[in-house]
Protein backbone atom coordinates (compact mmCIF):
# COMPACT_ATOMS: atom_id res chain seq x y z
CA UNK A 1 0.00 0.00 0.00
CA UNK A 2 1.53 3.51 -1.40
CA UNK A 3 1.72 5.86 1.77
CA UNK A 4 -0.24 9.23 1.05
CA UNK A 5 0.92 12.26 -0.07
CA UNK A 6 1.71 14.81 2.23
CA UNK A 7 0.68 18.43 2.03
CA UNK A 8 4.35 19.46 1.67
CA UNK A 9 4.76 17.06 -1.19
CA UNK A 10 1.05 17.67 -3.11
CA UNK A 11 2.68 21.63 -2.74
CA UNK A 12 5.83 20.63 -4.22
CA UNK A 13 3.95 18.77 -7.22
CA UNK A 14 2.19 21.90 -7.84
CA UNK A 15 4.90 24.17 -7.80
CA UNK A 16 3.19 26.16 -4.65
CA UNK A 17 4.44 27.39 -1.42
CA UNK A 18 3.34 25.68 1.46
CA UNK A 19 4.93 25.97 5.26
CA UNK A 20 4.86 23.21 7.70
CA UNK A 21 2.24 24.29 9.65
CA UNK A 22 2.56 21.17 12.17
CA UNK A 23 6.37 22.47 12.52
CA UNK A 24 5.19 25.84 13.47
CA UNK A 25 2.56 24.31 16.07
CA UNK A 26 5.25 22.62 17.85
CA UNK A 27 6.91 25.75 18.37
CA UNK A 28 4.60 27.02 20.25
CA UNK A 29 5.69 28.16 23.74
CA UNK A 30 3.51 26.94 27.03
CA UNK A 31 3.20 30.45 27.90
CA UNK A 32 1.00 31.63 25.36
CA UNK A 33 -0.77 28.04 25.08
CA UNK A 34 -1.33 28.65 29.31
CA UNK A 35 -2.08 32.56 29.20
CA UNK A 36 -5.80 32.13 28.55
CA UNK A 37 -5.72 30.26 31.15
CA UNK A 38 -4.10 31.67 33.46
CA UNK A 39 -5.76 35.56 32.45
CA UNK A 40 -9.19 33.19 33.44
CA UNK A 41 -8.11 31.85 36.41
CA UNK A 42 -7.00 35.44 37.91
CA UNK A 43 -10.29 36.76 36.23
CA UNK A 44 -12.00 33.96 38.65
CA UNK A 45 -10.43 34.42 41.75
CA UNK A 46 -11.27 38.07 41.70
CA UNK A 47 -14.91 37.25 40.94
CA UNK A 48 -14.97 35.26 43.85
CA UNK A 49 -13.63 37.74 46.44
CA UNK A 50 -16.06 39.93 45.02
CA UNK A 51 -19.11 38.18 45.10
CA UNK A 52 -18.29 36.97 48.51
CA UNK A 53 -17.60 40.46 49.46
CA UNK A 54 -21.20 41.32 47.85
CA UNK A 55 -22.75 38.17 49.44
CA UNK A 56 -23.74 36.75 46.31
CA UNK A 57 -23.67 33.96 44.45
CA UNK A 58 -20.84 33.04 41.75
CA UNK A 59 -23.10 31.42 38.85
CA UNK A 60 -23.23 31.14 35.33
CA UNK A 61 -26.58 33.55 34.75
CA UNK A 62 -29.24 31.40 32.32
CA UNK A 63 -26.23 29.33 31.22
CA UNK A 64 -24.70 31.86 29.00
CA UNK A 65 -21.03 31.21 29.28
CA UNK A 66 -21.80 27.05 28.55
CA UNK A 67 -24.23 28.02 25.66
CA UNK A 68 -21.34 30.28 24.14
CA UNK A 69 -18.87 27.54 24.48
CA UNK A 70 -21.07 25.28 22.63
CA UNK A 71 -22.17 27.49 20.49
CA UNK A 72 -18.56 28.54 19.27
CA UNK A 73 -17.36 25.37 19.86
CA UNK A 74 -19.82 24.33 16.70
CA UNK A 75 -18.81 27.10 14.95
CA UNK A 76 -15.09 26.54 15.20
CA UNK A 77 -15.56 22.99 14.22
CA UNK A 78 -17.13 24.74 10.98
CA UNK A 79 -14.57 26.88 10.23
CA UNK A 80 -12.16 24.31 10.57
CA UNK A 81 -13.29 22.53 7.94
CA UNK A 82 -14.04 25.64 5.27
CA UNK A 83 -10.31 25.72 6.90
CA UNK A 84 -9.17 22.25 5.01
CA UNK A 85 -11.44 22.73 2.11
CA UNK A 86 -9.83 25.91 1.16
CA UNK A 87 -6.19 24.85 1.73
CA UNK A 88 -7.01 21.58 -0.20
CA UNK A 89 -8.18 23.12 -3.25
CA UNK A 90 -5.25 25.44 -3.18
CA UNK A 91 -3.03 22.66 -2.94
CA UNK A 92 -5.03 20.93 -5.76
CA UNK A 93 -6.14 23.21 -8.00
CA UNK A 94 -9.56 21.49 -7.98
CA UNK A 95 -13.01 23.07 -7.24
CA UNK A 96 -13.77 20.32 -5.07
CA UNK A 97 -10.88 18.63 -4.03
CA UNK A 98 -9.94 14.94 -3.36
CA UNK A 99 -10.76 13.42 0.12
CA UNK A 100 -7.09 12.54 0.27
CA UNK A 101 -5.73 16.29 -0.22
CA UNK A 102 -8.49 17.38 2.56
CA UNK A 103 -6.67 14.20 4.34
CA UNK A 104 -3.57 15.48 3.94
CA UNK A 105 -3.90 18.96 5.31
CA UNK A 106 -6.07 17.66 7.68
CA UNK A 107 -3.01 15.90 9.28
CA UNK A 108 -0.79 18.16 9.02
CA UNK A 109 -2.69 21.51 9.58
CA UNK A 110 -5.28 20.43 12.53
CA UNK A 111 -3.15 17.97 14.52
CA UNK A 112 -4.15 17.19 18.20
CA UNK A 113 -1.81 19.70 19.79
CA UNK A 114 -2.93 22.57 17.43
CA UNK A 115 -6.59 21.80 17.65
CA UNK A 116 -6.03 21.25 21.72
CA UNK A 117 -4.31 24.97 21.64
CA UNK A 118 -7.69 26.46 19.81
CA UNK A 119 -9.60 24.73 22.61
CA UNK A 120 -8.14 25.33 25.45
CA UNK A 121 -8.29 29.16 24.09
CA UNK A 122 -11.86 29.17 23.71
CA UNK A 123 -12.70 27.76 26.78
CA UNK A 124 -10.64 29.96 28.91
CA UNK A 125 -11.93 32.90 27.03
CA UNK A 126 -15.88 32.27 28.23
CA UNK A 127 -14.08 31.20 31.97
CA UNK A 128 -13.13 34.70 31.98
CA UNK A 129 -16.26 36.04 30.24
CA UNK A 130 -17.95 34.19 33.00
CA UNK A 131 -15.96 35.62 35.71
CA UNK A 132 -16.88 38.84 34.49
CA UNK A 133 -20.31 38.86 34.29
CA UNK A 134 -20.24 38.06 38.11
CA UNK A 135 -17.64 40.93 38.99
CA UNK A 136 -19.82 42.95 36.65
CA UNK A 137 -22.74 42.05 38.96
CA UNK A 138 -21.74 42.45 42.62
CA UNK A 139 -20.57 46.69 41.59
CA UNK A 140 -24.08 47.94 43.33
CA UNK A 141 -23.11 45.85 46.38
CA UNK A 142 -19.23 46.92 46.73
CA UNK A 143 -19.87 50.19 45.79
CA UNK A 144 -23.67 51.06 46.64
CA UNK A 145 -25.01 54.22 45.89
CA UNK A 146 -22.30 55.68 43.92
CA UNK A 147 -23.00 56.52 40.41
CA UNK A 148 -20.64 59.04 38.30
CA UNK A 149 -23.17 59.69 36.03
CA UNK A 150 -23.31 63.49 36.03
CA UNK A 151 -19.67 63.87 36.04
CA UNK A 152 -19.21 61.50 32.69
CA UNK A 153 -22.04 63.78 31.23
CA UNK A 154 -19.85 66.79 31.96
CA UNK A 155 -16.78 66.19 30.75
CA UNK A 156 -18.90 64.79 27.23
CA UNK A 157 -20.60 68.28 27.51
CA UNK A 158 -16.93 70.36 27.83
CA UNK A 159 -15.61 68.21 25.29
CA UNK A 160 -18.19 69.33 22.90
CA UNK A 161 -18.57 72.77 23.39
CA UNK A 162 -21.50 72.56 26.16
CA UNK A 163 -23.42 70.19 23.75
CA UNK A 164 -25.13 66.72 24.74
CA UNK A 165 -22.68 63.99 21.91
CA UNK A 166 -25.90 61.86 21.79
CA UNK A 167 -28.42 65.13 20.66
CA UNK A 168 -26.28 66.06 18.04
CA UNK A 169 -26.01 62.83 16.53
CA UNK A 170 -29.62 62.33 16.95
CA UNK A 171 -29.77 65.94 15.35
CA UNK A 172 -27.63 64.87 12.70
CA UNK A 173 -29.26 61.44 11.83
CA UNK A 174 -32.11 61.76 13.00
CA UNK A 175 -34.06 59.28 15.16
CA UNK A 176 -36.12 57.42 12.72
CA UNK A 177 -34.92 54.58 10.60
CA UNK A 178 -31.57 55.48 11.11
CA UNK A 179 -32.05 54.43 15.10
CA UNK A 180 -33.43 50.90 13.75
CA UNK A 181 -30.08 50.56 11.29
CA UNK A 182 -27.58 51.59 14.19
CA UNK A 183 -29.57 49.62 16.28
CA UNK A 184 -28.84 46.59 14.31
CA UNK A 185 -25.34 46.84 13.71
CA UNK A 186 -24.53 47.62 17.43
CA UNK A 187 -26.34 44.42 18.09
CA UNK A 188 -24.07 42.44 16.02
CA UNK A 189 -21.30 42.96 18.10
CA UNK A 190 -22.68 39.29 19.29
CA UNK A 191 -21.88 38.01 16.07
CA UNK A 192 -18.65 40.07 15.80
CA UNK A 193 -16.80 39.08 18.92
CA UNK A 194 -16.92 35.36 18.43
CA UNK A 195 -16.94 35.39 14.73
CA UNK A 196 -13.49 37.33 15.52
CA UNK A 197 -12.39 35.06 17.83
CA UNK A 198 -13.03 31.76 15.63
CA UNK A 199 -11.83 33.41 12.50
CA UNK A 200 -8.40 34.54 14.22
CA UNK A 201 -8.13 30.81 15.82
CA UNK A 202 -8.73 28.76 12.76
CA UNK A 203 -6.79 31.18 10.19
CA UNK A 204 -4.27 32.20 11.27
CA UNK A 205 -1.03 31.38 9.37
CA UNK A 206 0.76 31.10 12.51
CA UNK A 207 -1.05 29.48 15.72
CA UNK A 208 1.28 32.00 18.14
CA UNK A 209 -0.25 35.41 16.47
CA UNK A 210 -4.11 33.47 16.82
CA UNK A 211 -3.17 32.53 20.88
CA UNK A 212 -1.96 36.03 21.75
CA UNK A 213 -4.64 38.31 19.86
CA UNK A 214 -7.03 35.14 22.31
CA UNK A 215 -5.23 36.39 25.25
CA UNK A 216 -5.55 39.71 24.53
CA UNK A 217 -9.21 39.53 23.96
CA UNK A 218 -9.79 37.98 27.84
CA UNK A 219 -7.36 40.59 28.93
CA UNK A 220 -10.31 42.83 28.15
CA UNK A 221 -13.02 41.32 30.42
CA UNK A 222 -10.97 42.25 33.82
CA UNK A 223 -9.20 45.69 32.85
CA UNK A 224 -13.48 46.20 32.06
CA UNK A 225 -14.34 45.30 35.06
CA UNK A 226 -11.63 47.01 36.75
CA UNK A 227 -13.23 50.14 35.35
CA UNK A 228 -17.01 49.46 36.29
CA UNK A 229 -15.23 49.50 39.85
CA UNK A 230 -13.42 52.47 39.68
CA UNK A 231 -16.21 54.49 38.39
CA UNK A 232 -19.34 52.79 38.76
CA UNK A 233 -21.86 54.43 36.24
CA UNK A 234 -25.54 53.62 34.71
CA UNK A 235 -25.18 55.19 31.12
CA UNK A 236 -27.30 57.78 29.47
CA UNK A 237 -29.94 55.59 28.72
CA UNK A 238 -30.38 54.73 32.31
CA UNK A 239 -29.63 58.06 34.40
CA UNK A 240 -30.88 60.84 31.34
CA UNK A 241 -33.58 58.71 29.62
CA UNK A 242 -35.17 62.14 28.68
CA UNK A 243 -32.53 62.06 25.84
CA UNK A 244 -33.73 59.44 24.47
CA UNK A 245 -37.03 59.71 24.64
CA UNK A 246 -37.79 60.68 20.54
CA UNK A 247 -35.92 57.31 19.65
CA UNK A 248 -38.27 54.39 18.27
CA UNK A 249 -38.44 51.44 20.03
CA UNK A 250 -35.74 48.73 18.46
CA UNK A 251 -34.45 45.69 19.55
CA UNK A 252 -31.47 47.76 21.60
CA UNK A 253 -34.23 49.46 23.51
CA UNK A 254 -36.10 46.19 24.18
CA UNK A 255 -32.63 44.82 25.57
CA UNK A 256 -32.12 48.02 27.39
CA UNK A 257 -35.22 47.44 29.20
CA UNK A 258 -34.28 44.20 29.83
CA UNK A 259 -31.38 44.73 31.38
CA UNK A 260 -33.00 47.33 33.54
CA UNK A 261 -35.46 44.85 34.58
CA UNK A 262 -33.17 42.24 35.45
CA UNK A 263 -30.96 44.82 37.72
CA UNK A 264 -33.82 45.67 39.89
CA UNK A 265 -35.24 41.79 40.48
CA UNK A 266 -31.35 41.22 41.22
CA UNK A 267 -30.67 43.69 43.22
CA UNK A 268 -34.48 42.68 45.23
CA UNK A 269 -33.37 39.23 45.53
CA UNK A 270 -29.62 38.46 44.73
CA UNK A 271 -30.64 34.65 45.29
CA UNK A 272 -32.87 33.99 42.71
CA UNK A 273 -32.50 37.14 40.21
CA UNK A 274 -30.26 37.24 36.95
CA UNK A 275 -27.43 39.10 37.60
CA UNK A 276 -27.46 42.46 36.62
CA UNK A 277 -25.25 43.45 33.85
CA UNK A 278 -25.48 47.64 33.61
CA UNK A 279 -22.34 49.66 33.90
CA UNK A 280 -20.81 52.26 31.36
CA UNK A 281 -17.39 53.03 32.11
CA UNK A 282 -15.62 52.20 29.62
CA UNK A 283 -17.08 50.77 26.45
CA UNK A 284 -15.48 47.16 25.99
CA UNK A 285 -17.72 46.94 22.81
CA UNK A 286 -14.75 49.94 21.83
CA UNK A 287 -11.59 48.30 23.17
CA UNK A 288 -12.67 44.82 22.15
CA UNK A 289 -13.51 46.26 18.30
CA UNK A 290 -9.77 48.39 19.15
CA UNK A 291 -8.49 45.49 20.14
CA UNK A 292 -9.23 43.71 16.81
CA UNK A 293 -8.07 46.86 14.76
CA UNK A 294 -4.51 47.28 16.39
CA UNK A 295 -3.85 43.39 16.35
CA UNK A 296 -4.80 43.78 12.30
CA UNK A 297 -1.49 46.47 12.71
CA UNK A 298 0.18 44.36 14.45
CA UNK A 299 0.22 41.58 12.37
CA UNK A 300 0.01 43.28 9.41
CA UNK A 301 -2.75 41.91 7.89
CA UNK A 302 -4.72 43.20 4.45
CA UNK A 303 -5.68 46.67 3.70
CA UNK A 304 -8.82 45.53 3.33
CA UNK A 305 -9.19 44.13 6.70
CA UNK A 306 -7.63 46.94 8.46
CA UNK A 307 -10.72 49.32 6.34
CA UNK A 308 -13.48 47.08 7.57
CA UNK A 309 -12.61 47.25 11.32
CA UNK A 310 -12.05 51.00 10.98
CA UNK A 311 -15.90 51.47 9.48
CA UNK A 312 -16.47 48.58 12.36
CA UNK A 313 -15.40 50.86 15.15
CA UNK A 314 -16.21 54.02 14.03
CA UNK A 315 -20.34 52.99 13.53
CA UNK A 316 -20.02 51.30 16.91
CA UNK A 317 -18.60 54.66 18.39
CA UNK A 318 -21.52 56.16 17.09
CA UNK A 319 -23.66 53.56 18.42
CA UNK A 320 -22.80 53.91 21.91
CA UNK A 321 -23.85 57.43 21.92
CA UNK A 322 -26.67 57.52 19.77
CA UNK A 323 -28.37 54.80 21.76
CA UNK A 324 -27.59 55.84 24.97
CA UNK A 325 -25.43 52.52 26.25
CA UNK A 326 -22.30 54.99 27.15
CA UNK A 327 -20.97 58.26 27.21
CA UNK A 328 -18.01 59.67 24.74
CA UNK A 329 -15.66 59.36 27.51
CA UNK A 330 -16.44 55.85 27.97
CA UNK A 331 -15.41 55.05 24.09
CA UNK A 332 -12.13 57.18 24.53
CA UNK A 333 -11.46 54.95 27.79
CA UNK A 334 -12.53 52.69 25.62
CA UNK A 335 -9.43 52.59 23.32
CA UNK A 336 -6.68 52.46 26.17
CA UNK A 337 -8.15 49.52 27.51
CA UNK A 338 -7.50 47.89 24.20
CA UNK A 339 -4.00 49.79 24.39
CA UNK A 340 -3.66 47.89 27.69
CA UNK A 341 -5.00 44.63 27.07
CA UNK A 342 -2.43 44.40 24.20
CA UNK A 343 0.47 45.18 25.90
CA UNK A 344 -0.24 43.25 29.18
CA UNK A 345 -0.72 40.11 26.34
CA UNK A 346 2.56 40.76 25.45
CA UNK A 347 3.38 40.64 29.34
CA UNK A 348 1.64 37.38 30.08
CA UNK A 349 2.56 35.47 26.99
CA UNK A 350 6.24 36.59 26.12
CA UNK A 351 5.54 36.88 22.81
CA UNK A 352 6.12 39.95 20.24
CA UNK A 353 3.80 40.28 17.37
CA UNK A 354 6.87 42.65 15.44
CA UNK A 355 8.70 39.43 16.45
CA UNK A 356 6.10 37.16 14.37
CA UNK A 357 6.60 40.00 11.26
CA UNK A 358 9.83 40.10 11.56
CA UNK A 359 10.88 36.14 11.60
CA UNK A 360 11.24 34.20 8.41
CA UNK A 361 9.54 31.31 7.55
CA UNK A 362 9.99 27.76 9.53
CA UNK A 363 12.86 25.41 8.19
CA UNK A 364 13.76 27.50 5.68
CA UNK A 365 10.73 26.44 3.61
CA UNK A 366 8.67 28.75 1.02
CA UNK A 367 6.80 32.01 2.80
CA UNK A 368 3.09 31.11 3.22
CA UNK A 369 0.44 31.69 1.04
CA UNK A 370 -3.22 32.75 2.29
CA UNK A 371 -5.81 30.24 1.89
CA UNK A 372 -8.44 32.88 1.82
Amino acid sequence: MSTPESALELAARRGIAWTNTDSQTQDVGWRLVSAGPIIAVITTIAALIATTAAGVTFRDPDNVAVLYVLEVGAGVALLVGLDIFLRARRLTGARWPSRAAMSAVRRERWTRRRAGAVAIAIVAFYASYLAYRNLKSTIPFIRPDELFDVQLADIDRAMFLGNDPAALLHDLLGTGVAAHIISTFYIAFIVFLPLSLGVALVFAERLRAALFYAAALGLNWIIGAATYFLLPALGPIYYFPQWFADLPHTETARLQDLLMSDRVAFLADPATGTPQAIAAFVSLHISISFTALLSAYLFDLGKRLKQALWIWLGITAVATVYLGWHYFIDDIAGLFVAVAALFMARVITGYDPRDERAEPPPSGEPAPVAAT
